[in-house]
């Protein structure tokens, strides 16, 4: 995935830039308007972080021409102004989200996920993991070829997987998510429903021998994939703030 980091903040820049690239991002990083413009144009970004203090044409300016132009790149706006009209402005003239000034590299990392896994859900009905399809118009599973039946939870529960490939789901994000129940609900549901898609995912023969497609991951929950980075548990990840220095 590109993404175009558009921040004249020397230091954010720079914090921002290397935040993406540990995500495994590919990031370019602009200090005014008319650069972002420009390589919006050129490199036609998966994901622009647009600051609104910009120098030659302010943010809104940029964000502006750049629906006038009809790129279509996610937008998320960084700003440190805190007005709610100043948001909705930015998102009436075509922002994806707004994040307001200081942030962690949590906060932040998880809304670049969000658009950019939204931007794949509009462009592609169908999701794919190595052999095995998810039409989600038609509500249909199929692996190496052959159709799997599903029921309704399962199909949820295997998209919300294959949505969130490479990273490690708690129980509790399953419940939240795919259940719609508390977290902390005391049930084994999810390990219950966890089985019953094992069991219909590997029942089908393929050639290659690959390891089975959801793994376990010991005191933390389930992934499908091979990991993005070594699996970390959520709620003890280390929060990056932004120092004040750089509210601007």
């Amino acid at each position: 995935m590109q993404v175009l980091v558009v921040e004249d903040d020397r230091s954010l820049g720079l914090f921002l830039k290397t935040c993406l690239e540990l995500e495994h991002y590919q990031v370019e990083w602009v200090e005014d308007g008319e650069s972002a413009l420009l390589r919006s144009a050129a490199d036609h970004p998966e994901l622009v972080l647009l600051d609104l203090s910009l120098p030659k044409l302010d943010g809104m300016e940029v964000l502006t021409e750049m629906r006038a132009r009809h790129l279509d790149a996610s937008v998320l706006v960084l700003t440190g102004r805190s007005e709610l009209h100043i948001q909705a402005r930015c998102l009436d003239i075509g922002a994806d989200d707004c994040l307001l000034k200081p942030f962690s590299y949590c906060e932040l990392v998880a809304r670049c996920r969000a658009l950019l896994r939204r931007r794949a859900q509009l462009a592609d009905p169908v999701l794919r993991h190595r052999d095995l399809e998810l039409h989600r118009i038609e509500h249909t599973v199929a692996r190496a070829g052959m159709t799997i039946d599903l029921t309704a939870k399962e199909f949820a529960l295997l998209e919300f997987l294959i949505l969130h490939r490479g990273e490690c789901v708690s129980r509790g994000q399953l419940l939240t998510e795919v259940w719609k129940m508390s977290a902390k609900s005391v049930t084994n549901v999810v390990d219950v429903y966890i089985n019953y898609l094992r069991r219909k995912l590997d029942a089908v023969e393929h050639q290659d021998s690959q390891p089975r497609l959801i793994e376990t991951i010991r005191g933390m929950g389930y992934m499908l994939g091979t990991p993005n980075r070594k699996p970390v548990a959520r709620e003890t990840g280390r929060m990056h703030t932004i120092p004040a220095a750089m509210y601007a």
